[in-house]
């Protein structure tokens, strides 16, 4: 029976641990957490100790549960304040089930037990050298106190034991379950990123950009606003491969990704879409407030001077404008038209904004 109810402890303990993880795996828990947030979690800590402590096993006016589990977990990833927090609930909650002397006994229990958790959790131990000495802290108090508080000797000898090892398999368990999660959602983010990210400049890929384009396509024909695209391409960038190599290549492309975030707005939405090749969608922008940023990228990339292998050097980029509904009436025709525009600023001597010529509109800057 002392098993099997301390076993259902730790199954609701470990439920209820991952049910938290899930809805909070985009924003873990932390030290640097704000203190509203670590107010909440010391809520929610605490509600967890009297639930563990309504599900426990009874013996006389003893309950014996793992109500410390929360405490212990939240000053290991989060300090001081919702460790107190929980422990005071859990207090309060402990006579509201009944006012004894086992309930006396436990709040210097739960007390040292606390400040125990958030002492070892500031020391320089090893992660599971911190969760050894808390939970032992712990355990050596329980047995202490249910030495005075049960007088029958072999029902001690029996439910220490039990409980030494139920804690620490139920600390354990939650610490490696909690940590597997924030290990698992902190990869699942990671690859998720990189599917939408482009690793080297650190921009939109050309998947998150087209994801972004065929939205805004649709937003922008039922609203009737307007939108601008940029197609640049670096004028002879092959050559510069071809005499400095791929590494100081990649370096080119990383810093014309940050010149193109400098001459642009927070909220523009800026992509490598491959190779050299490089786009921005300017939201509700016309035409010539896109030819203005167009030449503010061109010349901006003219005079900044890239350092390859000990040595300066300046590039030029080419640069396509199509803007709806200004340059192209269907929103489709975006892209494509902004490619015959760039096209058009490559085979006219480069270092150019060209703007699509489907409106008999042509601008050339050189």
């Amino acid at each position: 029976m002392i098993i099997k109810d301390l076993f259902s402890n730790l199954a609701i303990l470990l439920a209820l641990l991952f049910m938290y993880n899930q809805f909070t795996n985009k924003s873990p828990l932390n030290r640097k957490s704000t203190i509203r947030r670590k107010i909440i979690i010391g809520f929610l800590g605490g509600l967890l100790g009297n639930i563990l402590m309504h599900y426990s096993m009874h013996i006389g006016d003893v309950i014996i549960d793992l109500r410390h589990i929360p405490i212990i977990l939240l000053a290991f990833f989060a300090g001081a304040i919702p460790s107190y927090l929980a422990m005071t609930l859990i207090i309060l909650g402990r006579f509201l089930i009944g006012i004894n002397q086992a309930a006396f006994f436990a709040v210097p229990l739960m007390l040292f037990v606390t400040i125990g958790a958030v002492y070892f959790s500031r020391s320089h131990f090893s992660g599971k050298m911190k969760v050894i000495l808390s939970i032992a802290c712990n355990n050596i108090l329980f047995s202490i106190s249910l030495s005075y508080l049960i007088k029958d000797l072999g029902t001690l000898v029996v439910l220490i034991p039990v409980y030494w090892c139920i804690s620490y398999l139920g600390g354990f368990v939650a610490f490696y379950i909690i940590n597997y999660l924030r290990t698992s959602q902190m990869l699942f983010q990671k690859y998720k990123n990189e599917s939408t990210i482009d690793g080297l400049t650190g921009l939109n890929n050309f998947r998150k950009f087209d994801e972004i384009f065929n939205s805004l396509l649709k937003k922008t024909e039922e609203k009737q606003e307007k939108l601008s695209l940029l197609y640049i391409d670096i004028d002879f960038f092959k050559k510069i491969n071809d005499k400095y190599g791929h590494k100081h290549g990649d370096e080119v492309l990383r810093q014309l990704g940050e010149i193109l975030q400098k001459c642009t707005k927070s909220f523009d939405i800026i992509s490598r879409n491959g190779g050299e090749e490089f786009t921005v969608l300017l939201l509700d922008s016309s035409l010539q407030k896109a030819l203005d940023v167009a030449e503010n990228i061109r010349k901006s990339v003219e005079e900044y001077s890239f350092y390859l292998s000990g040595e300066e050097i300046n590039i030029t980029v080419s640069i396509g404008i199509s803007c709806y509904n200004e340059t192209t009436l269907k929103a489709d025709n975006l892209l494509d038209d902004a490619d015959k525009a760039l096209y058009q600023a490559k085979n006219t001597g480069r270092n150019k904004v060209c703007v699509s010529k489907n409106n008999e509109w042509k601008y050339n800057l050189s």
